[in-house]
């Protein structure tokens, strides 16, 4: 397959957002911005052996996989998914039609989502890495930024956690049945869109994705709204199979391994019910785990009520180098 017919072969038939005014086929994209939107922008590269697996992950899974995690990114905005722009490194054992599967891969979840393909670049080398810009849009008055979380605020998370996590370890296993709810959740994991349009009538509310663990996300949250959180052990809501992981493995699976792609975030005790009510409605669960506890002028802090005892949540995710 020649490069002319790789990009025939990826190139849509048609984009289902009418802002894009040209995609595909020419030195760059034209978009038409929406009139009172601003455009949120997030990039993320991700790298084979690091992010993603091809021992137990089809072609169609990575493209898919590496899709979410940036749509992840625009929900956590506020923001409405509408274009992304994709840029891969190739090693030459991997075949054009193999690559064709990729693209397919992020085309089934971007279709969900009436998201555009608009553009990119492909190039050979060593390692296989991809590397996603997506493009949202959200009203000035609804971005969620990290920053929002203010005192009393309850502190909530969408879904259960722990369950990609607890794919992976069934995975490191060799109990490689695809067909298992932890495994699909971590080879193919569905990024929170939905929340955005069931609470685009909210005034405030904080918000980051669960990504690198949620120690990490909820010390993002802390750090940047200079507030103290304080969150209930017994409130963390995960699925009763990781009862049987040992305490260290499932404080991990559920605090630090992240790619759940659930959101984490707060909002003003008075529209804490309004707020579940909304999500219940698109079919999404959320849970208070906690609440912020007061402003600080000193190092914000993370604090962890388990088993009767207080103590700091350090940040033990992934960290990006």
């Amino acid at each position: 397959m020649d490069e002319f017919d790789f990009i025939q072969s990826i190139k849509p038939s048609y984009y289902k957002q009418s802002s894009v005014v040209k995609g595909i086929g020419d030195d760059g994209a034209i978009i038409r911005p929406t009139f009172g939107q601003d455009l949120v922008i997030t990039s993320d590269t991700m790298v084979e052996n690091v992010h993603f697996s091809l021992d137990y992950m089809s072609f169609e899974d990575v493209g898919y996989r590496v899709l979410a995690a940036n749509l992840s990114d625009v929900a956590a905005m506020g923001a409405v998914p509408r274009y992304y722009i994709v840029n891969i490194n190739v090693p030459e054992q991997i075949s054009n039609e193999e690559l064709v599967l990729v693209y397919q891969g992020m085309k089934e979840l971007a279709d969900s989502y009436r998201v555009d393909l608009i553009g990119g670049d492909t190039v050979s080398g060593k390692e296989f890495s991809i590397s996603i810009t997506a493009f949202g849009s959200v009203s000035p008055e609804l971005k969620r930024n990290r920053s929002s979380a203010e005192d009393g605020d309850i502190v909530f998370v969408t879904g259960s956690l722990g369950d990609s996590g607890y794919g992976y370890e069934l995975l490191n296993r060799n109990e490689v049945d695809f067909n298992n709810y932890f495994v699909k959740r971590h080879v193919r994991p569905e990024p929170q869109v939905s929340f955005v349009n069931a609470t685009e009538k909210f005034d405030r509310i904080s918000l980051n994705d669960v990504s690198d663990g949620i120690s990490s996300e909820l010390n993002e949250i802390a750090q940047a709204s200079k507030t103290n959180l304080l969150i209930e052990w017994e409130r963390l809501p995960y699925r009763k199979e990781l009862n049987e992981l040992d305490e260290h493995k499932l404080d991990e699976c559920i605090l630090s391994f992240g790619e759940d792609f659930e959101l984490v975030g707060t909002c003003p005790e008075k529209d804490w019910e309004l707020l579940k009510d909304k999500c219940k409605q698109v079919g999404i669960t959320v849970t208070n785990i906690g609440r912020v506890l007061a402003s600080t002028k000193d190092q914000p802090s993370v604090f962890l009520h388990k088993d009767g005892e207080r103590r700091v949540l350090q940040s033990s995710g992934y960290q990006h180098r």
